[in-house]
């Protein structure tokens, strides 16, 4: 089994499926989430075809720049209502019951929607954070996002009637009107205070991606889903993943960085894939 013969277009999508859960079958797997699983459930992708071309904020923007800061939190605060509208999709739920039946033994996401969590996926690993806690720069004060934004709407009305923004796959959204716009300072100390996700320029902390490193050595194989690779810390453990030499298996629809590695290349959908090894593997 290679990864041309399963990406070869004359290959029907069953037989591909019924190829990848051969190779599957009896191996604990470790899964890796970019923001093509969540495209089903309405949350667009940076880099999928048709993507528009974005500068995302950098950390070192964010602190150096006030007026950045305020375009920042008020498009975050925007996406984030569309995050928390957002449903799991076939694709996260299918790994629940993946992971219920002892296969997949945890997913590592570089998304910050906490969907898997939602989905109920036991051992997830938020490489890259999540849009629902914020914390303070100065004095490490975590604060739940909801207490954040009632202080937020309460000091700029405006937000409590958006007109229709694009949302991007990090929360953030394009907002022009910001001179007015109040940021909110730590109650506790006063200082910046920033969502718990890891912005472009940032590192991802340490402990997590000890965590996610162990979930990929204590594996038996690993996927690479919805995600181009295009973001260091994936690379990096699917470089763990390969000098192990576990099998590699990416679904994507698009070129990513990983398809050289891989043994399996999927040139598809993400919820579909899940569901179709749910029936596959655990009838």
């Amino acid at each position: 089994m290679t990864a041309e013969t399963l990406a070869t277009p004359s290959v029907g999508a069953e037989q591909a499926l019924d190829g990848l859960a051969t190779l599957l079958r009896d191996r604990r797997t470790a899964v890796l989430t970019g923001a093509g699983v969540s495209t089903d459930s309405g949350i667009p992708d940076y880099r999928g075809a048709g993507a528009p071309v974005r500068v995302p904020m950098t950390f070192q923007t964010f602190v150096a720049d006030e007026r950045a800061r305020k375009r920042y939190w008020a498009g975050s605060h925007l996406g984030w209502h569309r995050f928390r509208a957002a449903e799991p999709n076939l694709g996260h739920r299918s790994l629940v019951l993946l992971e219920n039946a002892g296969l997949v033994s945890g997913v590592i996401t570089q998304n910050v929607d906490g969907l898997h969590t939602r989905a109920g996926s036991r051992h997830v690993v938020d490489l890259h954070g999540s849009m629902d806690l914020v914390v303070c720069l100065s004095c490490g004060q975590a604060f739940g996002r909801d207490s954040i934004a009632a202080r937020l709407e309460a000091d700029n009305p405006v937000l409590a009637h958006p007109e229709q923004v694009e949302i991007a796959p990090d929360g953030d959204a394009i907002v022009v009107d910001i001179d007015g716009f109040i940021v909110p300072d730590c109650s506790v100390c006063g200082g910046l205070l920033k969502p718990n996700v890891v912005f472009f320029g940032e590192l991802v902390p340490t402990g997590k991606f000890a965590a996610a490193a162990a979930l990929v050595r204590a594996a038996d194989a690993l996927i690479v889903a919805g995600s181009s690779l295009a973001v260091n810390s994936g690379i990096r453990l699917l470089e763990l993943a390969r000098r192990r030499k576990l099998p590699i298996v990416v679904i994507n629809r698009g070129a990513t960085k990983g398809d050289g590695r891989a043994l399996v290349k999927l040139e598809a959908g993400t919820s579909e894939t899940f569901a179709g090894l749910v029936s596959r593997l655990t009838g």
